[in-house]
């Protein structure tokens, strides 16, 4: 596990309780039909994030510190981080309030009680991981569980026996049900998730060893971004493959039957391979996946916000202290609202979806900075399937905003 590279870190973050809920959604609601969505994310995410690996190895800094360098006129500079910092903080929050909540329902259904007191349990747990900096070796332990439970879902979409030839025309006819921009939006937001794209940038900056000048530092940089990629790869597919288990299990044990899914049967899709512990099993996968999460988007927030004011991105730092804690804080007083936790869940990445072209449009713009990059900008083909991706998220984004008014 001590080997694991950072892009194990973000398929940790984005394999959370969002992904679980909002795969399952899918499938439920609209069987196979969705299966493109989860495709389309996952070469999105390896295309993005290997953009924000790239930006943290040869400049050195997280995407926060190099859009405030990178942007001259102070009015625009001023709009521009105001605007992240609001993305940022929005996203955050409300990714926050679904891993908590993902997480008070593992603990409800394996000890019962009220998910409001679990939030506060698992609230208090989080700040404690990132308070004594701990938190890396326990996330370790937590990633692996997450990871056991990802593979009875794959085992178990084999043996609930998905309708193969449903789930290749699902790749091939790309097409979004009535009632499903949502759902669409949703699972886009729950793999392509924005805050990954700080957090990998500034993982990816203290991932370099032995770098040199001058005529060594190429190859330096190549055999890093080498690394990257391969390490990028392996892990963002194998969080596409869980999450496509997910959409697939879900609609061979729901929509196949008729079943509509809610908070209180999630877990019937793995009783196939599991019956009666099933439960259990789901609840302790569930728990396991939101902690992580939980720890993970306070993180990701702190470089973040710290990067754009120019403070120190050090864990022990008091600025990254505060900014932690107050996406800790937030996120769960959102969960005392009310809310039904399946649409606080499901919120959480429509969010995430909607403010990912945001985001996505910075990356691009520092990515083809010669002045920042060198040599390492962007080429054609980045820019021609960042751009696209930018396009189609913009599009689903804006058709939804405008369905709503």
């Amino acid at each position: 596990m001590r080997k694991l590279g950072p892009g194990f870190l973000i398929t940790a973050a984005f394999i959370g309780p969002g992904t679980v809920t909002t795969a399952t959604m899918a499938g439920a609601q609209f069987g196979y039909t969705l299966v493109w969505v989860v495709c389309f994310s996952v070469i999105a995410t390896m295309i993005l994030q290997e953009m924000a690996a790239r930006l943290g190895i040869v400049t050195q800094k997280g995407l926060a510190e190099a859009m405030r360098l990178s942007i001259d006129n102070i009015v625009l500079r001023s709009l521009a981080l105001l605007l992240v910092i609001c993305a940022i903080g929005v996203g955050n929050t409300a990714y926050q309030a679904g891993n908590f909540t993902g997480a008070a329902l593992g603990l409800q259904s394996i000890l019962g009680g009220e998910i409001t007191q679990w939030v506060l349990v698992i609230a208090a747990f989080s700040a404690a991981l990132l308070a004594t900096g701990i938190y890396a070796v326990i996330r370790m332990v937590l990633t692996l569980l997450v990871f056991i439970m990802s593979a009875v879902f794959i085992v178990t979409m084999w043996i609930s026996n998905p309708d193969f030839s449903a789930i290749f025309e699902g790749v091939l006819s790309p097409s979004i049900p009535e009632g499903g921009l949502l759902t669409t939006i949703a699972l886009i937001g729950t793999t392509i998730v924005p805050y990954n794209l700080f957090l990998h940038a500034s993982l990816a900056k203290h991932n370099i060893a032995n770098r040199t000048e001058n005529n060594q530092t190429m190859y330096v940089f190549n055999n890093d971004m080498t690394s990257a990629r391969t390490d990028s790869g392996i892990a963002i597919g194998l969080g596409g493959l869980i999450t496509l288990a997910i959409v697939c299990t879900s609609a061979a044990s729901f929509f196949a039957h008729g079943v509509t899914a809610t908070s209180e049967n999630l877990a019937l899709q793995l009783e196939p391979l599991l019956g009666e512990h099933a439960k259990l099993f789901f609840a302790a996968g569930l728990l396991s996946a939101g902690v992580t999460s939980a720890v993970t988007a306070p993180l990701a927030a702190a470089y973040t916000i710290c990067g754009v004011f120019g403070w120190s991105v050090s864990p022990k730092a008091i600025a990254f202290r505060i900014v932690w804690f107050l996406v800790l804080a937030i996120g769960a007083a959102v969960c005392f609202t009310g809310i039904k936790p399946l649409n606080a869940i499901l919120f959480a990445q429509a969010s995430n979806g909607l403010l990912l072209p945001i985001i996505a449009g910075f990356l691009l713009w520092v990515m083809n900075r010669r002045d920042i990059l060198g040599d390492y900008t962007n080429g054609p083909i980045s820019n021609t399937f960042g751009g696209a991706i930018v396009v189609l998220v913009s599009a689903l984004g804006i058709y939804k905003l405008v369905s709503i008014f």
